[in-house]
């Protein structure tokens, strides 16, 4: 039961890593689509920091998620060995 758990959160930090990539890639296409309404172009700046912080959000909490997964299976697999 444990080990579907496991999968299922290793899948889901590779999603967050892979979709905080993908919103680097895709911010420059949005930026122009935005910047043609004249409404936000006095903010087009924040809004693009706003995208690239939320790329850097996902990134980190994928990141996180698998380097926790990784750290708590290599603690549990060394306390067996002791």
């Amino acid at each position: 039961m444990n080990t579907y758990r496991d999968i299922f959160q290793t899948v889901w930090g590779i999603a967050l890593f892979t979709m905080g990539v993908g919103v680097f890639f895709r911010v420059p296409y949005v930026m122009e689509r935005i910047a043609g309404f004249e409404h936000f172009t006095s903010v087009s700046a924040y809004i693009r920091i706003c995208f690239y912080i939320m790329g850097i959000l996902l990134i980190g909490g994928g990141v996180k998620k698998l380097y926790g997964l990784w750290y708590s299976e290599k603690r549990v697999d060394n306390a067996g060995k002791e």
